[in-house]
C-alpha cells in the first residue's frame, strides 16, 4: 500500500508554539488513552464501549507487559522471549467549534508497527515502517462542537521482525496539531550554514509555505534569529504569492559576525522564530533550535568539527532502553547521553533505524556527534514487502525532520544488506538511488552504508561500495590499510567494532587479545571507532534463558561495568586507575563470543578462592606505571608500556581484605582505586539521580537500591527480592538489575538484587505534592527516600 493523505511527519524538526486562536496549537497527545491487547469487532466505532480497556499513558510498550516465551512455547531470541500481539489504542477528545475552518493534524512519532489509524470509525492512514514518524489530516473526519474518537490498531502479530527487539505500540510521542488553511509547512523549515568562520558565518533558511484554501494569497514571512541567550540579532521580512491549494518555499539569507559555534564541549544553540501573516495578521509562528557549525570529511585525514580534526568515540545502540523496553521518556535519552559523554564517547550511531527525535534534541543540548541511519535491510528481512512503496517516504522522514539537528553528521541508509553481494547490479542502483534521494532532500550532509564482513571483498568487486563516497566497515580491521590503498578516495569508518579481541586477516574469529581501538587511534584516515554494542539491549539472546545482548559497557541500568574503565584510559585525559579482578566462573550472562571481553568483577568477595586460590587482578590505566597492593603489601610497580590494552596484570593469592592500586606519572602518584571485601548486608541504602520532578506527567527518577554492609560496602554475594511501592504524586513505572539472563518481568515491582544492586524508575503525576519510594528486602529494615514533584 503506497502512503496516503499523510504529511511526511517530522520533516525537518521545528517547536511550534501555542498562541492565540488564528495561531498553531502543537499539543501533547500522550494521555487518557485505553489500550486492549486483543480484536474486538467493532474497535474502530465512536460508539464502542472502552470501558474495560486499561488505561495508559504514552510513549507505551505492551511487549513489557507479558510474559517471556521460552524457545519451547515459541519464543524468540531475536525479541528477547518478549511477545508482539495485535493492539488496539482508542482516544476520546473535544473538537472545539472555533476550530471549524482550521486544519488538523495528528503526527505520531513511532507505532510499532503496521498502524492503522481511524477517526470516528473511519480509516485515514495506514504506515508500515515501525521506526519513521508520520502525520494524518484529520480535518474532515472530525465533528466539531462534540467528542471525537481516534482508535489506532497495532498489528504486531509477525513478531519477531527486526533481528533485534523492537516493542509494540505507540511507543513515541503522539502530537495534536490545529493550524490555519494559511501555515508553516509541517515542519518545513530547512536551516543550514553555507559559510562557518570563526569571525563570521553565512545562514540560509528556507521555509515552505502552504495555502490550502482556494485562492492564491498573499503573506508576509518574518525570520528572527536569536542567539543562545535568547536575544533577537538579526531579521528578514519576505513577501510571497501562494497558489490556490498549492505551496511555495520561501529563501532567506542572514550574515553573522563572530558566532557561536556548535562543538561538543560548547553546543551552542540558535533560534529560528518564523512568523507568518496574512493581512497583517499573525497566522502561523514557530521556532526551530539549530547550530552553527561546520563539518568535513576527508579520505585522508578523517572527520573536521569547526576546522579541527575530531576522533569519532562512538558507540552502536538500539532505541530499547533497559526495563522501559521501546517506550521511552524524554528524560531516559538525556539521561542515558550524559552518562556516556561522562565515560568519554563522543558519538552514537543510531543502529538500525531512526531515533526519537528528543534523543536527538538532547544530543543537540549536550554535545553529542550522531549517525543518523535509516534502514537495517532493504528488500530482504520483515521491510521487504514494503520496501518498493515506501522507501522513499520512510527516508524523507528521518532527513527532513532531523537536517536541522547540527548533532547530525552523516545520513546512512542501510546496513549489512543482502544487496552487498549481489552481482546483477540490483544492489547497486537500489544504494545509488538511496544515496540520491537523500542528497536531493539535504545536499549539506555525506551518505554512507555499512558493510557486513566479506572476506571474499565482493562488495568491491560489484561496486556496491562505490555508490557511496562513505562506507561503514563491521569487524575488518585487517582490511583498512590495503582497502585506503585500493581505492584512496573511500571515507572509511569502523560502523561495528568488537569490543575487547580483533579478528584476523584469514578469519575473522582468531580471539586476538589486542583491542580494535588502537588500530583507529593510529589511523587518521579512519573517522571514527563505533563499538558493538555500547549498551546492553534486548533481543539478539545468544539463547535461553538470556534475553539481550549482553556485552555493552553499559548493563540495562546504564551502569558502567569493568570494561568501561579501558575506554575512559585511552579516551580521556584524566588520570585513571581502576581494578577489576578476572573471574571465568562469575554469574554473568555470557554473550557471543568474539564479542565479549573476559569475565570481570568489581568487588573482592570471593570466599569460595579463600584457600588461598589465585586470581588474576587487572588494573585499567592511562597511567605510565601502577603498583598493586594487597592489604597493604606491595606486590610491586609495573610499566604500563609492557602489558597491551592500557591493561597491567598481577595474578596473586585471594586474600579478603582491601586490594589497593597506585597509579604513577613521572614517579609522582596520579591516580587510585581500591576494592574492599564487604561483610553480612545489614541495610537497604536508597539514592537517586534527582530528587525533584516536574509535574508534567513523564519525568522521571532513577532509584538505585543497594544491599550495603555495616561499613557501606555494597554486598555483591548476598542477593534477594527486593520490593517496592511508591506514594503520592507519581507512580512506579519499571525495575531492573541489569542481569539480561533474569526471568522476573520488568514492570513489576519486585525483583531480586543483582551483584548487590537493583533499580526502580518512577515517573512524576500531573499534579505537584511529595513522592516516596519505599523499598523492602528479606531480612533488612525497610527503606525510603522522598522526592519532590513541582
Amino acid at each position: 500500500m503506497r502512503p496516503k493523505r499523510s504529511f511526511l511527519a517530522c520533516l525537518a524538526f521545528c517547536l511550534c508554539l501555542t498562541g492565540s486562536a488564528a495561531e498553531r496549537l502543537h499539543q501533547s497527545f500522550d494521555f487518557d488513552w485505553k489500550f486492549t491487547l486483543t480484536a474486538p469487532a467493532g474497535a474502530a466505532a465512536p460508539d464502542f464501549d472502552d470501558s474495560a480497556w486499561t488505561e495508559v499513558q504514552l510513549p507505551h510498550d505492551w511487549s513489557m507487559t507479558l510474559p517471556y516465551l521460552s524457545p519451547q512455547e515459541g519464543g524468540s531470541g531475536a525479541m528477547g522471549f518478549m511477545q508482539g500481539g495485535l493492539g488496539w489504542y482508542r482516544k476520546s477528545f473535544a473538537v472545539p467549534a472555533a476550530w471549524k475552518g482550521r486544519r488538523v493534524s495528528l503526527e505520531f512519532d513511532g507505532v510499532y508497527h503496521r498502524a492503522t489509524v481511524y477517526v470516528n470509525g473511519r480509516e485515514v492512514f495506514f504506515h508500515p515502517y515501525g521506526y519513521t514518524a508520520f502525520a494524518v489530516d484529520i480535518t474532515d473526519e472530525l465533528e466539531p462542537g462534540r467528542d471525537n474518537v481516534v482508535a489506532v490498531r497495532v498489528d504486531h502479530r509477525d513478531c519477531p521482525t527486526s533481528r533485534w527487539y523492537s516493542g509494540s505500540g505507540i511507543y513515541r510521542h503522539v502530537w495534536l496539531n490545529v493550524t490555519d488553511p494559511v501555515h508553516v509547512g509541517l515542519w518545513g523549515t530547512s536551516v543550514t550554514t553555507p559559510s562557518v568562520r570563526a569571525e563570521q558565518a553565512s545562514v540560509r533558511v528556507e521555509t515552505r509555505l502552504e495555502n490550502d484554501t482556494a485562492k492564491p494569497v498573499a503573506v508576509r514571512l518574518t525570520s528572527e534569529l536569536a542567539d543562545p541567550a535568547g536575544r533577537i540579532i538579526l531579521r528578514r521580512t519576505s513577501e510571497a504569492s501562494l497558489p490556490a491549494a498549492g505551496q511555495e518555499v520561501v529563501a532567506q539569507e542572514f550574515v553573522l559576525d563572530a558566532p557561536a559555534l556548535w562543538d561538543l564541549d560548547t553546543p551552542q544553540l540558535y533560534t529560528l522564530i518564523t512568523t507568518l501573516r496574512r493581512g497583517g495578521r499573525v497566522v502561523d509562528r514557530c521556532e526551530t533550535p539549530f547550530g552553527i557549525r561546520d563539518i568535513r570529511f576527508d579520505p585522508d585525514k578523517g572527520f573536521f568539527l569547526n576546522g579541527r580534526s575530531v576522533k569519532m568515540k562512538g558507540g552502536d545502540i538500539h532505541q530499547d532502553a533497559g526495563s522501559l523496553g521501546a517506550a521511552i521518556p524524554d528524560r531516559a535519552h538525556e539521561r542515558r547521553i550524559r552518562l556516556m559523554k561522562e565515560t568519554g564517547f563522543n558519538a552514537i550511531r543510531c543502529s538500525h533505524n531512526p531515533p526519537a527525535r528528543e534523543f536527538l534534541d538532547w544530543c543537540d543540548r549536550i554535545g553529542m556527534l550522531v549517525i543518523d541511519e535509516s534502514f537495517d535491510k532493504w528488500k530482504s528481512g520483515y521491510y521487504a514487502e514494503w520496501y518498493d512503496d515506501w522507501w522513499k517516504a520512510d527516508l524523507a522522514a528521518m532527513v527532513l525532520r532531523d537536517r536541522n539537528h547540527p548533532c547530525v553528521v552523516l545520513w546512512s541508509v542501510g546496513n549489512e544488506t543482502r544487496e552487498q553481494g549481489d552481482v546483477s547490479g540490483e544492489g547497486t542502483a537500489r544504494l545509488a538511488a538511496l544515496r540520491a534521494e537523500c542528497e536531493r532532500l539535504d545536499p549539506t550532509r555525506r551518505v554512507a552504508v555499512t558493510t557486513a564482513p566479506d572476506y571474499r571483498r565482493t562488495f568491491d568487486r560489484n561496486g556496491f561500495n562505490s555508490a557511496v563516497e562513505v562506507v561503514g566497515y563491521n569487524y575488518q580491521e585487517p582490511f583498512y590499510d590495503s582497502d585506503h590503498a585500493q581505492f584512496p578516495d573511500r571515507i572509511i569508518y569502523g560502523s561495528e567494532v568488537f569490543p575487547y579481541y580483533s579478528p584476523g586477516r584469514e578469519r575473522m574469529r582468531e580471539y586476538i587479545e589486542r583491542n580494535p581501538w588502537y588500530d583507529y587511534a593510529s589511523r587518521d584516515f579512519i573517522f571514527g571507532y563505533f563499538m558493538w554494542a555500547a549498551i546492553d539491549y534486548w533481543g539478539e539472546s545468544s539463547g535461553w534463558p538470556s534475553k539481550a545482548w549482553p556485552t555493552g559497557i553499559y548493563d540495562m541500568c546504564m551502569h558502567e561495568k569493568p570494561s568501561a574503565a579501558f575506554f575512559r584510559a585511552v579516551w580521556k585525559d584524566d588520570p585513571i586507575v581502576k581494578i577489576a579482578v578476572e573471574d571465568p566462573s562469575l554469574p554473568l550472562d555470557r554473550g557471543k563470543d568474539m564479542w565479549t571481553w573476559p569475565l570481570l568483577a568489581s568487588h573482592w568477595n570471593f570466599p569460595r578462592h579463600d584457600n588461598p586460590q589465585m586470581v588474576e587482578v587487572d588494573v585499567f590505566t592511562n597511567c605510565e606505571a601502577v603498583e598493586l597492593f594487597v592489604n597493604e603489601v606491595s606486590l610491586g610497580v609495573r610499566r604500563t608500556a609492557d602489558y597491551p590494552n592500557n591493561t597491567v596484570k598481577w595474578r596473586t593469592p585471594y586474600k579478603a581484605g582491601k586490594i589497593r592500586a597506585q597509579g604513577y606519572n613521572g614517579g609522582t602518584e596520579a591516580a587510585s582505586d581500591e576494592l574492599r571485601t564487604a561483610g553480612e548486608a545489614v541495610a537497604l541504602r536508597l539514592h537517586t539521580d534527582r530528587a525533584d520532578l516536574a509535574a508534567d506527567g513523564q519525568d522521571l527518577s532513577y532509584v538505585e537500591m543497594e544491599l550495603v554492609d555495616a561499613q557501606g560496602l555494597v554486598v555483591p554475594d548476598a542477593d534477594r527480592p527486593v520490593r517496592v511501592r511508591v506514594e503520592g504524586a507519581g507512580r512506579f513505572l519499571c525495575m531492573d538489575n541489569g542481569d539480561t539472563a533474569d526471568s522476573g518481568a520488568q514492570l513489576r515491582a519486585d525483583k531480586p538484587t543483582f551483584l548487590g544492586r537493583a533499580q526502580a524508575v518512577v515517573q512524576a503525576g500531573r499534579s505537584a505534592g511529595p513522592l516516596r519510594v519505599i523499598a523492602s528486602a528479606e531480612g533488612l529494615p525497610d527503606a525510603e527516600i522522598l522526592l519532590i514533584v513541582r
